[in-house]
């Protein structure tokens, strides 16, 4: 039943990113343009509730820590709550800089864990955090 709402609040969120001008990339595998998608579709009961995405910048990817208070900065995963991550410095920091280059994880990438909290509060959080993204870079 956790997974089951985690998802629904996944592929919501992930579409929710796809739309932010701040956004380069959202990679999730419930996205219809994730190369995984269709064998996914065949091969499992859902498509898990972690999505990771970039942003244009190292201080765009600071911000939107800072600025999330429901989503919580956190390096665990897979919990009920949702937390967010900057690998770069959290997960991988100690992989080397090339591994980090061939996995494609930058200093503009961050990991979102999605909880089962309501959808609506969550997508509410993430455009507090990117309104006041906007509102620096005027």
């Amino acid at each position: 039943i956790r997974m089951e709402r985690a998802q629904e609040n996944a592929i919501q969120i992930a579409r929710f990113l796809q739309q932010q001008k701040e956004i380069t990339q959202v990679i999730y595998p419930g996205l219809e343009s994730h190369p995984g998608f269709r064998i996914l579709q065949k091969q499992a009961r859902g498509f898990g509730a972690i999505i990771t995405f970039e942003v244009q910048s190292k201080e765009a990817a600071l911000s939107i820590l800072k600025n999330v208070r429901l989503v919580q900065f956190a390096e665990s995963l897979g919990g009920v709550e949702s937390l967010i991550t900057y690998p770069i410095t959290q997960t991988h920091a100690d992989v080397p800089k090339e591994i980090l280059a061939q996995n494609g994880i930058t200093d503009k990438t961050l990991r979102l864990s999605v909880g089962i909290e309501n959808i609506k509060d969550i997508l509410q959080d993430l455009q507090n955090a990117f309104q006041k993204l906007q509102e620096k870079s005027k």
